[in-house]
């Protein structure tokens, strides 16, 4: 199972105050919710906790345009409602960000531009940026917990090899951040890891429920 994030998917498109209802601690609640009410076994891929300033060098950041972009009210203007515009954008993410051997099928983009042309589906997607929550808002103030703050859940993180975002060396710090981390670099994929590689999702997964029954 895997959650459809507040503003994304099928989830409601509610007209809120994005800071309220879409920061990160709002979605945070709602993922936290759902593990311990189903018991899931946590697992994750970028981004995670530990990138830092580092987001600030100038190779990040030409990948990490789209964040400030997200904050503009003129984003509504040439996307939103639009489904030849939502096609295209989303073509350009799932084209740059995946690894070189993933391609979208046609019919899952035209499914993704069904879901986000609706007036107000797109916005409400990006309302975790509009929020504060992509990465340079936090990057600058990010802290190392103290080691009995840690996040104790067992954690297992997925470390793609051709995410431009998030690149293998930022993976260096999860212990500072996680006190019960397994990481495991995954091959040929790309940002999108339950897409492109979900074998390997579903090989852990069943991996921990195994070990842990």
């Amino acid at each position: 199972m895997a959650p459809d994030l507040r503003g994304f998917g099928a989830s409601d498109k509610h007209v809120v105050d994005p800071s309220k209802h879409y920061d990160m601690m709002a979605q945070a609640r709602s993922v936290a919710a759902l593990i311990t009410e189903l018991g899931l076994v946590l697992e994750i891929a970028p981004p995670v906790p530990g990138a830092g300033t580092r987001i600030f060098g100038e190779q990040p950041l030409r990948e990490f345009w789209y964040q400030a972009f997200h904050r503009l009210a003129l984003l509504e203007d040439l996307i939103d409602g639009t489904p030849d515009a939502v096609r295209a954008y989303l073509r350009y993410f799932w084209t740059h960000w995946s690894g070189p051997d993933f391609e979208l099928p046609e019919a899952d983009l035209e499914h993704l531009v069904c879901v986000y042309s609706p007036p107000g589906a797109f916005t409400a997607s990006i309302n975790g940026y509009r929020a504060g929550g992509g990465l340079g808002a936090k990057a600058k103030a990010e802290a190392v917990p103290a080691p009995g703050d840690r996040l104790g859940t067992p954690t297992i993180v997925l470390w793609p090899e051709f995410d431009p975002l998030f690149p293998r060396e930022w993976s260096d710090r999860l212990d500072d951040f996680f006190s019960r981390v397994m990481l495991r670099f995954v091959d040929g994929v790309g940002h999108f890891v339950p897409l492109e590689c979900p074998e390997v999702m579903a090989e852990e997964i069943l991996a921990t429920v195994a070990s842990e029954g």
